[in-house]
């Protein structure tokens, strides 16, 4: 059989809306259909095309979606290890587990308690290191409680859109600027390209004394669908023992450490 063919350059799909316009019309082609569909321009050449419309309407509709699912772009969720301070739980290679507010875990695993605790002092900065282990586009937050996790502020307020085929996703989120107490940093490492190194910077502390200070570490993603748990954010924490340093005045808007904590 010969044809042919007529239509403008297209694009390959790139979303499930393109993926059902194809499969509703794939069914329903005859061999007296010659134009080339743009959803198929950049995947098949004229004589495949050609091929394409001969064929029985099952065939063309598993074709179809066997293309186009190979064409849509896989949905990726953002990882990170926390390196510095050790966090206070065992991560995988990946940073597992890390989606439950506020110190990671997910829904089904707590996390295995790795008893970690760094010293450091107060007043004075501390050395803090993440690993992207999967790379997505947002930023860093870190804050710190005395004496429960309860302390700790909630995650950042999303801005969202919704997507062509009805899904949530993240566009951005709320920065604290200035950082009030417990934030120590916020809108930390901003980044729209995968990083090359591990994320790394020094972060000060308040001058306090704390023998299980949590410093929480919290990566915002943007261009992401919602987790359960976790929403839009991942979580790690690490166990701080702060000692204040004499030479310097107590941060008297810090909570004192209570007794047996």
């Amino acid at each position: 059989m010969s044809c042919a063919w007529s239509g403008g350059r297209g694009h390959a799909p790139g979303a499930p809306a393109a993926f059902e316009r194809l499969r509703s019309r794939a069914g329903g082609l005859n061999p007296c259909a010659r134009s080339r569909p743009k959803e198929l321009h950049d995947l098949l050449t004229k004589r495949q095309w050609c091929t394409f419309v001969a064929m029985k309407a099952s065939t063309r509709l598993a074709i179809a979606s066997a293309v186009l699912v190979a064409a849509v772009p896989a949905i990726t969720h953002a990882h990170f290890k926390l390196v510095e301070p050790a966090s206070w739980i065992v991560e995988d290679d990946r940073g597992d587990p890390q989606k439950g507010f506020p110190c990671g875990g997910s829904n089904t695993d707590a996390g295995k308690p790795s008893y970690a605790v760094t010293q450091a002092v107060g007043g004075a900065k501390l050395h803090l290191k993440v690993q992207e282990t999967i790379y997505h586009p947002g930023h860093y937050r870190i804050a710190l409680a005395v004496n429960s996790v309860s302390e700790l502020p909630v995650d950042p307020k999303a801005t969202t859109e919704t997507t062509a085929t009805g899904a949530l996703r993240s566009v951005s989120a709320e920065i604290m600027s200035p950082v009030q107490m417990p934030v120590l940093a916020d809108g930390l490492f901003p980044h729209q390209a995968k990083p090359d190194a591990p994320l790394e910077t020094d972060v000060m502390l308040p001058n306090i004394s704390c023998k299980r200070c949590t410093l929480q570490v919290i990566q915002f993603m943007e261009q992401h669908g919602p987790n359960n748990p976790g929403m839009y954010t991942y979580h790690h924490c690490a166990t701080i023992q702060i000692t204040a340093d004499a030479k310097k005045p107590i941060d008297a808007a810090w909570p004192k450490e209570r007794q047996g904590t």
